[in-house]
């Protein structure tokens, strides 16, 4: 494995998001390889981007490359990776969890399945120990760790999850198959097979 190229997160963020899909995530050595993400940019009315900058998601119209952590209901972190156009950052939703499964289980509270560890964003951040300390970080230094494998992955899109406006937009992206997804996507017609770009 090696590090992601400095010109990768200046590509489009629906690029972004499906060449993120099995990147190994690291966060202090504790991680795994990417399965599922979510894109969003300003022109979306479905980001948090879409009104424009606030002091809130001032990082997603900073430079490529840095962190967007943001709080939700009070109680969950979301990591996004900024990419792209300004205003623009892939949530990621699921990863496979591999490296320092004592500390995720830890972090999670001891009683949670394999499966759940980080199956959902604010599962994930829980278990790496993301918090907003990490807003607005580079994530070419420490704690932080994205490796590149060479293994090319069958993807899936479909709608996002939790939203209501732009809802229709096939801005998810999964590796097909993957038993850590956040949720199944839909099989048939709706579920558009892509390959990864790396």
């Amino acid at each position: 494995m090696m590090p992601l190229p400095p010109d990768f997160y200046g590509q489009e963020v629906d690029v972004v998001a499906r060449a993120l899909l099995g990147v190994t995530l690291l966060v202090d050595g504790v991680g795994g390889p990417i399965v599922e993400t979510e894109a969003y940019d300003a022109a979306d009315p479905a980001s948090h981007s879409f009104a424009g900058r606030t002091a809130r998601n001032a990082a997603m119209f900073g430079a490529v490359g840095h962190a967007y952590v943001y709080r939700i209901y009070g109680l969950h972190h979301c990591l996004n990776i900024v990419c792209g156009t300004p205003g623009s950052a892939v949530l990621i939703r699921a990863i496979e969890p591999v490296h320092g499964l004592e500390v995720m289980h830890r972090r999670r509270g001891g009683r949670v399945t394999i499966r759940q560890l980080c199956a959902g964003p604010g599962r994930l951040c829980a278990a790496l120990g993301v918090d907003q300390s990490l807003d607005g970080a580079f994530l070419g230094e420490h704690p932080f760790n994205l490796l590149l494998t060479a293994t090319d992955v069958a993807i899936v899109s479909g709608a996002r999850i939790g939203i209501t406006r732009a809802a229709e937009r096939h801005r998810r992206f999964g590796i097909a198959g993957s038993p850590w997804l956040s949720r199944p996507f839909p099989q048939g017609p709706d579920a558009v097979q892509h390959r990864s770009g790396k």
